[in-house]
């Protein structure tokens, strides 16, 4: 190998190793930090269960929601051509590059009395700060553009033709949603959702301004690693790992599904004749 090709590889090779090392040994280093055994005991104290509580409970309810409302919205921008639909493709995925704190402050703003929505809500004498529920729209707010954005490009990669042919069998607008886009979109919906529940679980700017750290009640994984940061790094650390683990796992679920969906044929595509009986 020629002198200058043999650098070049060398540099390259130092630029990966360099950027590999730099990105995992600060994730490596939660876990150095404290022993296995003292990790596993902080996870079991009263701030941590609580968190954990909390953290599931409103994910949980933030991923139906998602789901329900998404997946149908998703599906009629994905699938329709209308004057301003980049616009409002742009407006979805906004909050993807949002920093936090503008996230946060907007959900104030727009749910105080004299707000937007807040208007609404007041008079019939339910305000979100400081609750559950705050935490809910918080994760919503931040996560939901995830699967929004990988919903919109899985129905608009639908074969049309195939949908086009259930139609004219009698197939039901609804029945071809239920029947085929769904089905044949599975492997990058359940990605967007993944996506979207790991982007919850780890949301922390918007919570904090919007939604409080109220230990017991507000007070998400995140949050209480803002908590105990000075006054247990223990727990902090513990938590930490909790997270690290978990996020791992949610990558290489999505890693999975992208694999199965890209080794799918045009075979997957349910029988018309099925569709449309």
């Amino acid at each position: 190998m020629r002198p200058g090709r043999l650098l070049f590889s060398a540099v390259l090779w130092l630029a990966a190793l360099a950027t590999l090392t730099f990105l995992v040994v600060p994730v490596a280093a939660i876990f150095q930090k404290v022993p296995l055994g003292t990790l596993i005991d902080q996870l079991g104290t009263k701030v941590v269960r609580d968190a954990l509580r909390i953290s599931a409970e409103v994910n949980g309810i933030a991923l139906v929601i998602v789901l329900l409302v998404g997946t149908p919205a998703s599906y009629i921008i994905a699938t329709r051509r209308f004057r301003g639909r980049s616009v409002v493709i742009t407006l979805l995925e906004l909050p993807l590059v949002l920093p936090p704190a503008v996230a946060g402050i907007g959900l104030l703003v727009a749910f105080l009395p004299d707000g937007p929505i807040g208007r609404i809500l007041h008079p019939l004498g339910y305000d979100v700060f400081f609750r559950e529920s705050a935490v809910v729209i918080s994760v919503l707010f931040v996560g939901s553009p995830f699967y929004l954005r990988a919903a919109i490009a899985a129905f608009q990669e639908l074969d049309e033709d195939v949908m086009a042919a259930a139609r004219t069998l009698g197939a039901s607008p609804a029945r071809v949603f239920a029947r085929i886009a769904i089905p044949v979109s599975l492997p990058a919906l359940s990605a967007g959702a993944a996506l979207a529940f790991a982007r919850g679980v780890g949301e922390f700017g918007a919570t904090i301004m919007f939604a409080g750290n109220l230990p017991g009640s507000t007070q998400t994984l995140p949050l209480a690693i803002y908590g105990q940061f000075e006054s247990n790094l223990d727990t902090a650390l513990a938590i930490g790992a909790l997270l690290v683990v978990f996020s791992g796992a949610i990558l290489l679920g999505v890693k999975l599904l992208v694999a199965w969906a890209s080794s799918r044929s045009n075979s997957a595509f349910p029988s018309v004749a099925t569709v449309s009986s």
